[in-house]
This record gives structure tokens, sequence and C-alpha cells, in this order.
């Protein structure tokens, strides 16, 4: 008598589109793959796109070392405008007029977020304080006292202005909240900002380049699909699994 048919198992990455949740990605491939034990290391936030690494089957056993290797992002600032989440998916709260700033302006105050430092986690977030997400208890007009985060910015260069935007590349730990980096810019130049776009490039030696979509994934076999899978043991050292 024929057992069960084995479980698809491995890392499959996956180019998240826009307004979609992590948790979106993972339900529709749980329904394509027919399986449930599906997961990802390393949020996105809804508005933005790029690289999501996803486990499948017995793979989410190194779903911890795979968070918490450093990203990659690209991205765009736009000054004068504040919104209550950060980001472009926010309600604004405040706008300011934008002076005109060079690029060496904005570069010279970006290298004071570069290196070692804490970072004050938004309200608007999926983090926990007494069970409760900080999100939900920001949607009822209430601020939580929260501890700062450590984290590292090893690069964020400015690549293109266009005022009131300009465009970046960085690279930063696990755990960086780049909206908040955007907000905290803004008020250092003294009128505002929120992050109007982004993308998740790389996750260490994991490209986007390497990703499929969600519509390319709808449209494969299974086998297809299968055969994209990496492995765990080539994907993580030895000492994770």
């Amino acid at each position: 008598m024929l057992g069960p048919p084995k479980e698809m198992e491995g890392i499959l990455l996956v180019d998240k589109p826009r307004d979609h949740t992590s948790h979106d990605v993972v339900a529709r491939l749980r329904g394509k793959l027919k399986m449930k034990r599906i997961g990802h290391a390393g949020t996105l936030d809804p508005m933005a796109t790029g690289l999501l690494i996803i486990l499948v089957g017995k793979a989410t056993r190194v779903s911890q070392y795979l968070i918490s290797l450093d990203k990659e992002y690209e991205g765009t600032v736009e000054l004068g405008k504040v919104t209550d989440t950060q980001d472009a998916d926010g309600e604004m709260m405040e706008t300011r007029p934008v002076p005109p700033l060079t690029g060496a302006e904005i570069a010279a105050a970006i290298t004071g977020f570069l290196g070692d430092q804490y970072q004050m986690p938004p309200m608007y977030s999926a983090i926990k304080i007494k069970g409760v997400p900080l999100y939900k208890s920001a949607r009822k007009g209430e601020e939580v006292e929260r501890e700062p985060r450590f984290i590292r910015v090893m690069s964020w260069d400015l690549t293109r202005l266009a005022l009131p935007r300009f465009d970046f590349r960085l690279r930063c730990t696990k755990g960086t909240y780049v909206r908040t980096l955007a907000h905290d810019l803004g008020q250092k130049l003294g009128c505002g900002a929120h992050l109007a776009a982004l993308r998740r490039t790389a996750t260490d030696k994991f490209n986007v380049s390497q990703a499929l979509t969600l519509d390319q994934l709808q449209a494969m076999t299974l086998p297809e699909i299968e055969k994209r899978l990496i492995a765990p043991r080539d994907a993580v050292p030895s000492i994770a699994l």
C-alpha cells in the first residue's frame, strides 16, 4: 500500500507585490502547493515589494537563521510630509515646506544614521507589548512605552534627487525599520518625511533577481516549483540545520 506523497521541502524566493502582506503571500502558496507547513523569513510591510524568503515544509526549521541575515533595500523618501505610519500607507499628519536641499546636504545628514545605534520601533508595527500588537494600540490612538532596539546601518546612499523626493540604496541588519529611518531623517532635516516606496533587493546572498512573482508561481506546475526550491543544506551553514 502506497503511503502519503512526500511533502515538498526547501527555500523559495518570491518577489512580493505591493499591497500584499507577507502572510497573504504565505496563504497564496499554501493554496497553490496544498500544504500548511509554509512560513517566511523576514516580514515586508504591505506597501513594500521585493524579496521574501519562503520556507516550505521542514525548511521552516531554519527560519531563525535566515531572519538574522543582513538586508538590502532600494526606496524613495518624500520630504515635507509626515504620516502616522511613517510610510505612504498612513494618514497625513503634517506638511511642511521643503527647503532647496542639495544632494550633498541630504547625504551629510544621512551619515548620522550610519553604524551601530538604537532605534525606537514605530507604533504601527507588529511588535507585541503585553501580548498586544503595537499597531492595535496605535489604531486606538494610544501611545505605548516601548524599548529601543539595536540595529546597524552599514550603508545608506542617495542615488537620485528630485525634490521633494530622493531615491536611496540601503544595507542594514535585521529588525531595522526603514520607514523610521526616513521619518527620523525628515525630522533631522527640519521638514519632515515619510517612506514613499521600498523594495527589498537582497537578503545576504539571496537576490530578488532570483525570485519568482506570484503570477509566475500560479502558472507553474508543482514539479516546476519543486525544481526551484533551494535545499536548506545549500542555503545555511550545517550548524543551523
